[in-house]
This record gives C-alpha cells, sequence and structure tokens, in this order.
C-alpha cells in the first residue's frame, strides 16, 4: 500500500484517513484547510522555460488534478494516477497507450457495455482483435490466454449487470506467463473494498462518476498502475490528446472521495438486506449479488473485497413485461443509468447501459434489473422494492 503521499511522517494511515489527507495539504499561502480550485489554463514562467511548480499549460497539468491523482494512487496503492474527464476517456487513452494493430483483447463476457463497444467498434476498426469469454472458468480462459496470448486481459469484477466474481490473482498469474496485461476495471468494488494491483493487476481503472465521486454531480475516469513504463505512455496520451478531467470536476471527485469509506460500508449494508429480503419471492426468478452464499462468487469474493458493494440484479420470473413494470414502479429508485450515488436508482439494462451488446455474447436478459443501492434509510427502500414486487404477482 502506497502511503508516501500522505506527508513526511512515515506514519502508514488507514483507508479513511488517506481519502481525507492523500494529496489534500493545506494551502501554504492561506492555511485554507481545503485546497484552493486552481481554474487557470495558463502559467506565468519565470523566465522562458523556467515554470512554476512545472506549471505551463492546464491540459499539461493543474494542480487540482495533481491533487485527486495523488489521491486515487494512494487510495489503490498506486504509484501513478491519471484523472480524466470520463470513464471511457481513460479506458481509450490506456488502450492507445498498450495496443498496436494486430493485437488482441480478451475481455470478460458480462462488462459494461461501453467498454465492449469501445474495443469492438473503434479499436476493431483499427486491426485490435476481441474475444469474450466467462472468466469464471479458469481452464477455459488459460486455453484463451495460451491460444491468442492476448496484449490485454480486461477483468471486471464484480462485473456489470450480473455481478459476476473473477478470482483477480489466478487470471493475472495465467496472464502474465504468456506476457498480457491485467487491467481491472475496480468500479463497482472501489479501492475501499478491493485493491486489484495487491491482488497481482497491473493497471485499475476507474468510472469516478460513480463511488468515487459518489453524488451523481460529476463525470469523470481514473487509470492507476505501479508500471512507471506504462505511466509514462499513458501521462502522454492524456496530455497529446487531452481528455482530462476539469479542475471542478477533479474537485468534486475529490470532496466525494473523502467520505467512500463511509458511504460503502451504508451502501454494502443496504445493498445485503435488499438481496436477503428478496431472495425467495415468488416474482423474483435470480438475485444477482455476492453477498448472498448462494452467489457462485461469494467465497471467492469474501476472499478478495473486504465487503460486498451496493449493486445488485434482480431476475424477474415474468420476464421483459414484469422487469419494465417493476423498474417503472419504483419510488423511491429513481430510473436512471450510471449507479454509485448517494441516491438509489433502477436501471434496465438490456434498453439502457447495455442497449449496446444487443445481439453480441454480452447481450443482457430483458428479465434482469439492476439496482444501484443508495444510501437512504434502509426501511424505506425495502418498503419500496416490496411495493413494487407486489404488483407483479
Amino acid at each position: 500500500m502506497t502511503d508516501h503521499d500522505h506527508g513526511d511522517s512515515g506514519i502508514l494511515h488507514g483507508f479513511a484517513t488517506r481519502a481525507i489527507h492523500a494529496g489534500q495539504a493545506f494551502d501554504p499561502t492561506t492555511g485554507a484547510v481545503i485546497p484552493p480550485v486552481h481554474f487557470s489554463t495558463t502559467y506565468a514562467q519565470d523566465g522562458i522555460g523556467n515554470l512554476r511548480g512545472g506549471y505551463e499549460y492546464a491540459r499539461g497539468g493543474n494542480p487540482t488534478r495533481d491533487a485527486l491523482q495523488a489521491q486515487l494512487a494512494s487510495l489503490e496503492g498506486g504509484s501513478f494516477a491519471y484523472s480524466f474527464a470520463s470513464g471511457l476517456a481513460a479506458e481509450d487513452a490506456l488502450l492507445r497507450a498498450v495496443l498496436r494493430p494486430g493485437d488482441h483483447v480478451l475481455m470478460g463476457n458480462d462488462v459494461y457495455g461501453g467498454t465492449h463497444r469501445l474495443v469492438r467498434r473503434i479499436f476493431g476498426d483499427w486491426q485490435i482483435g476481441l474475444t469474450t469469454i466467462e472468466l469464471g472458468d479458469l481452464e477455459a480462459t488459460g486455453a484463451a490466454l495460451t491460444g491468442l496470448r492476448p496484449r490485454v486481459l480486461w477483468l471486471e469484477t464484480p462485473s456489470n449487470p450480473l455481478m459476476k466474481i473473477t478470482d483477480i490473482t489466478a487470471l493475472a498469474e495465467a496472464a502474465h506467463a504468456v506476457g498480457a496485461l491485467v487491467v481491472v476495471d475496480n468500479t463497482f468494488a472501489t479501492p475501499y473494498l478491493q485493491q486489484p494491483l495487491v491482488l497481482g493487476a497491473d493497471v485499475v481503472v476507474h468510472s469516478t462518476t460513480k463511488y468515487l465521486g459518489g453524488h451523481s454531480d460529476v463525470l469523470g475516469g481514473a487509470v492507476v498502475t505501479n508500471d512507471a513504463e506504462l505511466a509514462e505512455a499513458v501521462a502522454f496520451h492524456q496530455f497529446a490528446a487531452g481528455a482530462v478531467s476539469g479542475p471542478m470536476d477533479a474537485w468534486l471527485t475529490t470532496r466525494g472521495i473523502k467520505t467512500l469509506a463511509v458511504r460503502m460500508d451504508r451502501h454494502t449494508a443496504n445493498a445485503q438486506a435488499i438481496a436477503e429480503s428478496v431472495l425467495g419471492h415468488s416474482a423474483v426468478a435470480r438475485v444477482h449479488y455476492p453477498g448472498l452464499p448462494s452467489h457462485p462468487g461469494h467465497e471467492l469474493a469474501a476472499r478478495q473485497m473486504r465487503g460486498f458493494g451496493g449493486m445488485l440484479s434482480l431476475e424477474l420470473a415474468g420476464g421483459a413485461a414484469a422487469a419494465r413494470r417493476f423498474a417503472e414502479s419504483l419510488q423511491v429508485f429513481s430510473l436512471a443509468e450510471s449507479l454509485g450515488g448517494v441516491e438509489s436508482l433502477v436501471n434496465y439494462p438490456s434498453e439502457m447501459t447495455h442497449a449496446s451488446v444487443r445481439g453480441t455474447d454480452l447481450e443482457v436478459s430483458d428479465a434482469v434489473v439492476r439496482l444501484s443501492v443508495g444510501i437512504e434509510d434502509v426501511a424505506d427502500l425495502l418498503a419500496d422494492v416490496r411495493q413494487a414486487l407486489v404488483r407483479l404477482v
């Protein structure tokens, strides 16, 4: 775990402490406890090429963005972090830094539709191959790694939207044996619940729009790694292509991160209560939540995570009609895309977040609804889910 960014005391601090203090030194001029937001797009130079603090132009560097990047690196146990304008912008920069025509990407068969679309439709036009596979089958994945020898193995755990759990350590070992770079999308788990770099991954990516920002009011993405050569390549793409996070977006993300630990505890507790309450209900054919002992990835999740998170999906017994009615009947849960905010959301993946993968191996059943469980009073959330289910029986 990287704690050097907290200060010079040499004391190792816990997650919640680093979430509040990493990269957040008080303003040296005024003593302001909260660092100021730096909106300037350019910086005065003390003579040509003599930069103050290394700052020249906002695309290349901004103190507010740098503070967020220090915070992200500390929480993920990484040495380098880069903040982007969106999660897909972060993924795009990483993949362009790594891939060359003729390379191959091996990806789980249950990931965010936008990630699959990016590799299949954007990078596919540049002769990048893509294969999706059930990553829970370690033998089949090992065979695919040996046969394809991909440049990148892309993991998403828990996955979106079916909450599949992938063994990061086992797959990292298998991928490294064939020279593949292991990327983990840690958006659902967050660094509070899971540390992919510690488990053997090479790179972590985030949509910081979700749990890290935490309030559904800021768009962003991140790449975190300990690989200096890869970090240099990502930094170049961040600068040269310019999909950086703006100063206000960076500041809002930093502010959200400071409460991540307490929010994730509440998200997890509420999601667990809902998953347990609907398990066995006549209108629910299946509950996808790793916190349930019946979930096929429960034991693995318990080993590699410190909690099971705030995301769950339900497969309704009545199929598409029931799923639609359930989603449109909720009152505390808002029908909306995205996830990870303090408010509870319900999403219909087949026609919302995963519409782009219809007709592919990643197509999501039209009987599935995804819940992003917020931090409201759990009794209100339970009552809302119950009243919506009553309408189905």
